[in-house]
């Protein structure tokens, strides 16, 4: 079973198969379980009606359920797509950390689990060779259908352990901005970047609300301090930022 040597204990979920041929870890993808604990996560990750799985599970004291092989294709990205490509879970790992989620009071990471999930992923990436901005939140693959791990999720603290793709996001303030509604070669170029930087988004120069659903995604990864749907100076120069420090592939 390929796998961290970080200690963690197994429990093996059903809900696996063959990576697609050719396909190989690329992506590192985090979740919240959006469940009350850890236990009932992984049992139902565990239940085949579930349809419902992954790589590794965290709790909020850091421990660490390896549920899936790196080698087999878990599935928990769903529909999903970053950069062109639509088949995650065949090009990727999943780790699911525990958090009841938005619909349940939304508590903060807790020190302990954020420096196990650092750990565990810097694990992954380093014996995958996964570039830092393929380190994804799953709104960032899903945002038409997802908002975890969400805003409260460190990233600039995996950043600082070396894990995934950051940069300090501008100050909000005032000045000029795109919505949901407006139209024109503005929101064409904003649509541009978002495309280029890996987002699945339609370039039609109409802000509609798959447009409004990404500038979340983002702002929930790149700019957490508000999270509106509203592509305001800080979302667009921060986005901007990012762009022009993503690191090459070797």
């Amino acid at each position: 079973m390929i796998g961290t040597k970080l200690p963690r204990r197994v429990v093996l979920s059903p809900n696996i198969e063959p990576r697609a041929e050719g396909k190989f870890p690329r992506f590192l993808i985090l979740h919240y379980t959006g469940m009350a604990t850890a236990e009932k996560a992984c049992n139902w990750l565990c239940v085949p009606e579930s349809k419902v799985s992954c790589h590794y599970l965290i709790d909020e004291s850091g421990n660490i359920t390896q549920m899936v092989g790196e080698e087999m294709r878990a599935w928990h990205a769903g529909v999903s797509c970053w950069e062109g490509e639509t088949d995650i879970n065949s090009c990727s790992i999943g780790i699911e950390i525990q958090n009841p989620g938005h619909g349940a009071g939304y508590p903060d990471f807790p020190p302990k689990q954020m420096e196990v999930v650092a750990a565990l992923s810097k694990d992954i990436v380093a014996r995958h060779g996964i570039l830092p901005q393929h380190v994804l939140a799953h709104s960032d693959i899903a945002p038409e259908r997802k908002i975890d791990p969400g805003e409260k999720f460190d990233w600039r603290y995996l950043h600082a352990q070396g894990v995934g793709h950051w940069v300090a996001p501008v100050d909000v303030s005032g000045g000029v901005f795109l919505q949901q509604g407006d139209r024109g070669d503005p929101v064409l170029a904003l649509q541009g970047m978002f495309s280029l930087y890996g987002y699945r988004i339609v370039k039609n120069g109409q802000y509609d609300a798959q447009t409004r659903l990404v500038v979340e995604a983002f702002q929930r990864h790149f700019r957490p301090s508000r999270v509106d749907g509203i592509a305001d100076h800080s979302t667009v120069a921060t986005l901007h930022a990012l762009l022009q420090s993503r690191p090459a592939a070797a």
